[in-house]
């Protein structure tokens, strides 16, 4: 790849949806970054990129999350190939997760993989994602789990990612880490916010011991699913995300580039 992170600028030979598509992708990278959510250059953030060809955008491989630009995202399709010019390359495990859910979601346009400490510690606890907290008992309706095969490198993975997310909007993936995929770059992101920030407050709530912990009552469950579908969750990630912009805008201009 190259041996920086400025890359000329390909706006003028992209369409105007994927030039969109690529300056919110960029924003989510910083974004996740910017939460500290970021493992180096080892997890990934992808989009679909808007047309009849399936292809879709993700990182260059060696391209930290703060530095990510939407000119350096490199554009691939569903069988790994590079379809646009660039001077980087890909992860292949980033492609084997990415391209599985792109392909089978119509209605998944970003997709969002990360490995934190607290994601990867609940992904890791017997009984998964507990009913603990109120971002818990949001996140629990929409969420999915896949079974641990080893660094994703099979493609005969794929069909078994795409059989266990089904119609979910957000992913445990065991011993692994955590996923959430939305129409939208602001969906997307509201989706995996609310699931890190349970995963989080589990770590610390179980810090006490199993035993000390307060199980939201089921009545309570069943009131948080009916008042917060996975809809109004969406929707209230659009009306966060121009805020979010903004402040990436003040803390890490660069990433519309």
């Amino acid at each position: 790849m190259a041996d920086d992170a400025s890359v000329g600028s390909v706006k003028g030979r992209v369409s105007a949806e994927e030039w969109q598509a690529r300056v919110e992708l960029a924003a989510l990278y910083r974004l996740v970054a910017l939460h500290g959510w970021d493992d180096l250059i080892f997890t990934h953030i992808s989009a679909r990129v808007p047309g009849p060809e399936h292809h879709f955008l993700i990182n260059p491989y060696g391209m930290l999350f703060e530095e990510m630009t939407a000119s350096a995202l490199v554009k691939v399709d569903l069988d790994g190939n590079i379809v646009s010019p660039t001077t980087y390359f890909i992860n292949a495990a980033g492609f084997t997760i990415h391209s599985a859910i792109h392909a089978a979601r119509e209605d998944a346009k970003f997709v969002i993989h990360l490995h934190t400490d607290a994601g990867v510690a609940v992904s890791a606890q017997k009984d998964g994602l507990l009913p603990l907290t109120q971002d818990a008992l949001i996140v629990l309706p929409m969420l999915a789990y896949h079974d641990y095969e080893g660094i994703a490198l099979n493609l005969d993975e794929r069909e078994r990612l795409v059989k266990d997310i089904g119609d979910k909007h957000a992913m445990l993936l065991r011993n692994h880490g955590t996923m959430s995929v939305g129409a939208t770059a602001a969906q997307a992101f509201i989706n995996i916010f609310f699931l890190e920030r349970a995963c989080a407050q589990q770590i610390m709530a179980l810090s006490g011991g199993r035993e000390n912990v307060l199980v939201a009552p089921e009545a309570a469950r069943a009131e948080v699913a009916r008042t917060t579908p996975p809809s109004m969750l969406g929707a209230g990630g659009q009306l966060a995300w121009p805020g979010l912009l903004r402040k990436l805008a003040r803390e890490m201009p660069g990433y519309d580039a």
